[in-house]
């Protein structure tokens, strides 16, 4: 048997997650049948993972990780919710902006609220200088991550794609941005 290398198990995430949302399947809520109110006021959301725990709705997170972005990318949301949901419409109730890529379109996440920007220079561990130029799979070493907590449950990789994801009220999204294997998942 062929061992995998470091390099192919970091984007063995990323795989699952494009292959996921590739997948045929209609998702049971839509946003006609389950509208989406506001995003809460800052006042009613507590910071980091007490956001996530504090939504009755469904809690949305951008973290940027290491990577050197604007405070802006950042984004801590409780979306009221009193049905399933999709977590594409979660994420644009919410004012989160995704970008795909040219070869793999939104089935994968290339860049969030603009981040990282293609002139941002992104060092990778040995030294090497990256600019992510969104045309296909992101470098296995900086990419944007999608997790899930269910209600009652506990992090992990998320595994169907933002078109097909559906959430339930108390769940949590966070899209994370990974750099040289950091964060590795969620605040917990």
């Amino acid at each position: 048997m062929t061992a995998l290398r470091p390099a192919a198990l970091l984007a063995l995430p990323l795989l699952v997650l494009a292959l996921a949302a590739c997948s045929p399947g209609e998702a049971s809520g839509s946003p006609d049948a389950t509208p989406l109110a506001t995003t809460a006021a800052p006042d009613d959301a507590a910071a980091g993972a007490g956001a996530a725990d504090d939504c009755a709705g469904v809690a949305v997170i951008v973290d940027t990780g290491d990577l050197d972005a604007a405070s802006a990318a950042e984004v801590e949301a409780c979306i009221e919710a009193d049905g399933p949901v999709i977590a594409a419409d979660v994420l644009a109730e919410a004012g989160v902006e995704t970008e795909g890529t040219v070869e793999w379109g939104d089935q994968v996440v290339c860049r969030v609220n603009g981040e990282p920007a293609e002139s941002t220079t992104i060092v990778a561990a040995d030294g090497t200088e990256y600019h992510e130029t969104c045309e296909s799979m992101p470098a296995a070493f900086a990419y944007w991550a999608l997790w899930h907590r269910p209600v009652g449950g506990e992090w992990g990789y998320a595994q169907e794609g933002l078109a097909t994801l559906e959430l339930q009220p108390g769940d949590a999204i966070e899209l994370l941005f990974t750099l040289n294997d950091a964060p590795a998942s969620p605040d917990a």
